[in-house]
């Protein structure tokens, strides 16, 4: 049987727990060379033991933009392109709207915001036409969920960003899109991910895909 990512080399942020973790291993499973960051060695040397193969680990934070060149002067090194990008590091916290802190902010946009945008656009140099960008929604983006302001916000900029980019990068056939998860299981998003990461996905752009039992439709 066919793979539906062989040959391909794709680049995940936030890859040692979780979705990012889960999709790694799906990715490689399905034929993928994988790259995976994360900000602390340790939990990198083991999300490398469990995906086992095929599988580099580069330590860094995508709110640094120093740690990103790093990150992609290594893939260059290594692979030469990239074929998937799938920006998933990002956090998380409740915090009751009239104790929003300028530190609670700019940890959640630095993450979640500027991480996303120049993984992704540090990536462009390298990235094949015809190439997958996948970045992690949250049906917070359009729920109103008390305490979860400021991450809803993060989430709702990453959905303007896909539309954007699939008008900026159309020419270069290059698909952005958008899994976006609940808390269920990791493997569930991660499958989502492979089909925008996939062929089987080569006419959709620009689009939310909810993994999320309904919540965001009822």
């Amino acid at each position: 049987m066919t793979k539906k990512l062989e040959g391909k080399t794709a680049v995940i942020t936030g890859g040692t727990e979780g979705i990012g973790l889960a999709t790694a291993k799906l990715f490689v499973r399905e034929g993928a060379y994988v790259f995976i960051t994360g900000r602390r060695q340790k939990e990198l040397d083991g999300a490398v033991k469990a995906i086992g193969t095929n599988v580099s680990a580069v330590q860094g934070d995508v709110a640094k933009l120093d740690d990103l060149d790093r990150l992609y002067k290594t893939v260059s090194k290594v692979k030469g392109r990239i074929d998937i990008v799938f920006a998933n590091a990002g956090v998380g916290e409740f915090v009751p709207f009239g104790s929003v802190t300028e530190e609670h902010f700019d940890k959640l946009f630095d993450s979640n915001v500027r991480g996303a945008l120049f993984t992704v656009q540090k990536a462009l140099p390298l990235l094949n036409d015809g190439g997958s960008i996948i970045l992690n929604g949250s049906v917070a983006g359009v729920k109103g969920t008390a305490a979860f302001g400021v991450y809803a916000a993060s989430k709702a900029a990453i959905r303007s960003f896909v539309r954007t980019w699939t008008t900026d990068l159309k020419d270069r056939h290059i698909r952005s899109n958008v899994p976006m998860g609940r808390m269920g299981e990791p493997d569930e998003v991660a499958k989502a991910a492979l089909f925008v990461a996939s062929d089987d996905s080569s006419f959709v752009t620009g689009i939310e895909r909810f993994v999320d039992g309904g919540r965001a439709q009822i």
